[in-house]
């Protein structure tokens, strides 16, 4: 049974940056999906065994990027210009073909929490 575990959220201040981390073998795509309280669950973006990248909300495409350094089996969402309504859980899941698969995998989530 695959376990992926996020880590690096927090309490920042809007305009500020965080870089979350997802423990991940290199052969999964890894997405990055939050949920905020009350709203359904989004994809934020995910990445495939190649390398490919897919962003999927329009509210964070130029200020999150996703990465993934192998050697180090991790997988990065890194959040530049945060805003209040970034304030989730953040999941990473992991899925064993590509980006627009089921996501079978999923760990338990980290807050990130954007207020002054």
């Amino acid at each position: 049974q695959l376990q992926l575990v996020e880590s690096g959220g927090g309490l920042v201040q809007p305009g500020g940056s965080l870089r979350l981390s997802c423990a991940a073998p290199n052969y999964f795509a890894i997405g990055w999906f939050r949920q905020a309280p009350g709203k359904e669950r989004e994809g934020v973006s995910c990445i495939d065994t190649n390398g490919g990248t897919t962003t999927w909300p329009d509210s964070v495409r130029g200020r999150f990027t996703i990465s993934r350094d192998n050697a180090e089996n991790t997988v990065y969402l890194q959040m530049n210009s945060l805003k209040v309504e970034d304030t989730a859980v953040y999941y990473c899941a992991a899925d064993s073909i590509s980006c627009r698969g089921d996501f079978d995998y999923w760990g338990q989530g980290t807050q990130v929490t954007v207020s002054s």
